[in-house]
């Protein structure tokens, strides 16, 4: 173990990492028909993990506080995008009972600082896409009442209100009802998170927001050119708002070699008459394209540029860390699974990186914008 290595397990230990995004549920429906009891957490998923999390990963990985997302997909609408939120909501809650001794619900700030001083990971809760609210402020304001402490205003498809950073533009932005939506969030203490959408919807958020919104898995578009990342001049915006950016491990968010690989597949997608936009479709042939375009890779050390990127750009309070686990099978060489984040803070130790630094990053910057 490296002297690096050490002392960022060290502090680690004192003080709460904060990682903005993990699609663990979503697995959980996956693999078990949404019974967290049907694959135990509690132990390393060996030979072959199934998972990027489970608890003693967690554990090994610092992790003091982590936003499980409520993921629903882009392609549900209305009262079907409804009833899946609300069942992911349920299958978290029911996660989290079902470890009492290492899980904890969090809605605070100061739930999160308690809760980690008790040796138990603060688990928060985060909705990936506003298609789940079915264009109802009633309904956001339910799932804020059931412990939603951020929403993704779109995911890979446009909501209507909002357009996606992946679709074609439909409303330049946030129409006014989009803008209702932001700042009825922000009234109810709700963080709105700008990953996924396009500039101009973070431009218009940004225009409107009277409290601090977040990135909560995404890199920077200076140094990975992918529609998904946050461009300089939304980051120097960011800095003035008071928000976090949180740095991803996607590698096709990460490495620009990545990302033309990424895009190459979905041009090959299209070419066979199936919609680019469609993730279950270009996956589907992504195995035979794989044969004869191997997969670049992405490192941890090109992840760290991204966080170093960031901090020069929008400032040390404004940076974070999303790893986007369990929502992506490609990872990141040195971030396979979250039992890796000493690892990406000791490279920041051995960059120059303060204490103090690392501790912004690893969840004083977003304990600061919690509510």
């Amino acid at each position: 173990m490296t002297d690096e290595f050490a002392r960022a397990r060290s502090l680690l230990s004192r003080f709460p990492l904060i990682d903005g995004h993990n699609d663990l549920p979503w697995e959980l429906r996956g693999q078990a028909g949404g019974d967290p009891g049907a694959v135990d957490l509690s132990v390393l998923s060996a030979p072959v993990p199934t998972t990027h999390t489970d608890l003693p990963r967690l554990a090994a990985g610092g992790v003091g506080a982590q936003f499980w997302s409520v993921f629903v997909p882009a392609g549900l609408a209305g009262e079907t995008a409804v009833a899946t939120v609300l069942e992911q909501i349920d299958l978290a809650h029911r996660m989290i009972r079902r470890h009492p001794d290492h899980l904890a619900l969090a809605l605070t700030a100061a739930d999160v600082e308690r809760i980690f001083a008790a040796g138990r990971v603060a688990s928060l809760l985060g909705a990936e896409g506003g298609h789940a609210i079915a264009s109802s402020p009633g309904v956001l304001r339910a799932l804020y009442r059931l412990g939603v402490r951020y929403m993704t205003l779109t995911h890979n498809s446009n909501v209507g209100w909002a357009d996606s950073a992946t679709d074609v533009p439909e409303a330049g932005g946030l129409t006014d009802f989009g803008r209702d939506v932001v700042r009825e969030m922000q009234r109810i203490g709700m963080l709105v998170d700008l990953s996924h959408v396009s500039p101009d919807t973070m431009h218009d958020t940004l225009d409107v927001a009277a409290a601090p919104v977040i990135f909560s898995h995404s890199c920077a578009r200076a140094l990975c050119d992918n529609p998904r990342n946050v461009p300089d001049d939304v980051l120097r915006r960011l800095a003035d708002n008071g928000g976090v950016c949180m740095v991803t491990f996607v590698p096709y968010f990460v490495s620009q070699e990545c990302a033309d690989w990424w895009t190459a597949l979905k041009e090959e997608a299209e070419r066979r008459g199936l919609n680019p936009r469609d993730i279950s479709a270009v996956h589907a042939i992504k195995p035979e394209w794989t044969a004869t375009h191997p997969v670049p890779r992405a490192t941890l050390a090109q992840v760290a540029d991204h966080v170093e990127h960031v901090r020069a750009v929008a400032g040390v309070r404004h940076v974070g860390l999303g790893g986007d686990f369990d929502g992506t099978t490609d990872v990141t060489v040195g971030l396979e699974d979250v039992s890796r984040y000493p690892a990406l803070f000791a490279e920041l130790l051995r960059r120059g990186w303060t204490e103090e630094d690392c501790e912004a990053l690893a969840g004083g910057n977003l304990l600061r914008v919690l509510c």
